[in-house]
């Protein structure tokens, strides 16, 4: 069976070498199903990768052409016209060109015969001691390495999380998060049986005090809190207001889930698992730092808690395969880890000014490293119409509302993931968007 990509990239030599010219049109997906002898499905993708690559541009009612500069942003569609191919701003994941280069070298060191058997045997959530030593430097921040022997590893991040709330808490707990948190969260909390508590936040990120007075009210079993680039505002919380929070965790004794899953844009910044250990399990995972398609999560967690997260590991079946494990330490020997890390880093920044240059006008909120960009609509626009008319263009984006827990709504806002689409999409998507915020809503009810 032929992989969409694979199709993709015939045709994109096709269009590099001029045997496909600009402004000419690609036949019907249907034929062009017959033709590569694919099924209809993975025509579909193939179209869809193209324009991904903005190699080709979908016009309503006429059809697919290749651009007349391959790789150059396309002209954006008119705002009553609805794009005619997806654009996903919603789900985020970082990639740079380097990405695969990188990779592939380790994994070459790994599928050797000599070695295979051994990186393909099982693995429970401890790992190995070699693997708990490079994830120790993985996970490396603002000075803090922690105890290789307090890492335990899951599938991928969300089991990490998972673990740790089913560890810290218990059916009909009382978990507090921040007013705009991880919208996974709150699936996994309703899994669990578990109530979640909103905490106000202001510009430093959660306030201490409302850790407190939730706690006073009616006691919290554990807090989850993304100190460094909360998603999806991006807030990172400066040390004089984790130390205050670590202070409030001790004294109260409540424990923290610590979500480091995008803290290595900020690898400057000590993690709270710095300042109150004993109280904290730290959740990070390998698919933002290397790739999507990479999964591996961590925990690190107190000698108090370990027990109980490596037990939830198991029970949900959420540990490992031991390849991942063996290629994360041999990534990370070899310095792929760091140059994809200082990589991403870099590529924040541009993607950051992409979305200034478009969106300069409105009121954003985001970070110089952030992969995410908060947008407070301009009046009248709400979240629900922007999204709806957001989606007839082919981009998809997300409402503050997943964000946000209990009765509370959110504001009339969206958030704008920038990692997934090229440059030139992404430019594309904002162009868009903007000129869409800039009508009127009624202009789109009327279409």
């Amino acid at each position: 069976m032929k992989d969409f990509r694979s199709v993709a990239d015939g045709v994109a030599e096709e269009i590099a070498a001029g045997r496909l010219k600009g402004g000419e049109r690609l036949p019907p997906q249907r034929e062009f199903a017959r033709i590569h002898a694919i099924a209809d499905s993975t025509a579909a993708r193939v179209y869809q990768e193209l324009a991904r690559r903005g190699l080709t541009v979908g016009q309503v009612g006429r059809g697919t052409f290749v651009t007349d500069a391959p790789g150059a942003p396309a002209p954006a569609p008119a705002l009553s016209e609805p794009a005619d191919s997806r654009i996903d701003l919603e789900l985020n994941h970082p990639v740079v060109p380097e990405q695969a280069g990188l990779l592939a070298a380790g994994l070459e060191k790994l599928v050797r015969p000599d070695r295979l058997e051994s990186v393909l045997r099982p693995v429970g959530p401890a790992g190995t001691p070699a693997a708990r030593e490079a994830a120790a430097d993985v996970l490396t921040r603002g000075r803090w390495r922690p105890d290789p022997e307090r890492i335990l590893f899951a599938g991928n991040g969300r089991q990490a999380i998972s673990a740790a709330v089913a560890a810290l808490t218990r059916p009909g707990a009382r978990l507090g998060v921040e007013e705009f948190t991880y919208p996974v969260l709150k699936a996994i909390a309703a899994r669990l049986g578990v109530t979640l508590v909103p905490l106000a936040m202001d510009g430093d990120g959660l306030i201490p005090e409302a850790v407190e007075e939730a706690h006073r009210a009616d006691p919290l079993h554990a807090v989850y809190v993304q100190p460094v680039l909360n998603n999806p505002l991006s807030l990172t919380m400066p040390a004089r207001r984790l130390d205050h929070l670590a202070d409030v965790l001790l004294t109260s004794g409540i424990d923290a889930i610590e979500d480091a899953v995008w803290a290595f844009l900020r690898d400057d910044a000590a993690p709270l698992a710095s300042r109150a250990a004993e109280r904290t399990v730290l959740v990070d995972s390998l698919s933002k730092r290397l790739s999507p398609g990479l999964s591996l999560g961590f925990a690190v967690a107190p000698a108090a808690a370990a027990g109980r997260v490596a037990g939830a590991l198991r029970s949900g079946g959420w540990t490992p395969m031991r390849f991942p494990l063996e290629a994360m330490a041999q990534w990370q020997a070899d310095g792929a880890v760091d140059a994809l890390v200082r990589a991403k880093q870099r590529e924040a920044g541009v993607r950051q000014e992409i979305a200034h240059r478009h969106l300069g006008g409105f009121r954003t909120r985001s970070a110089p490293l952030s992969y995410y960009r908060w947008w407070e609509l301009p009046s009248p626009w709400r979240a629900d119409t922007f999204v709806a008319a957001a989606a007839r263009h082919g981009i998809a984006v997300t409402p503050a509302a997943a964000f946000t827990t209990g009765r509370h709504r959110g504001p009339q806002a969206v958030r704008l993931g920038l990692a997934s689409p090229t440059r030139e999409a992404l430019s594309r998507a904002l162009a868009t968007l903007a000129d869409l915020a800039r009508s009127a809503p009624e202009d789109f009810a009327g279409e």
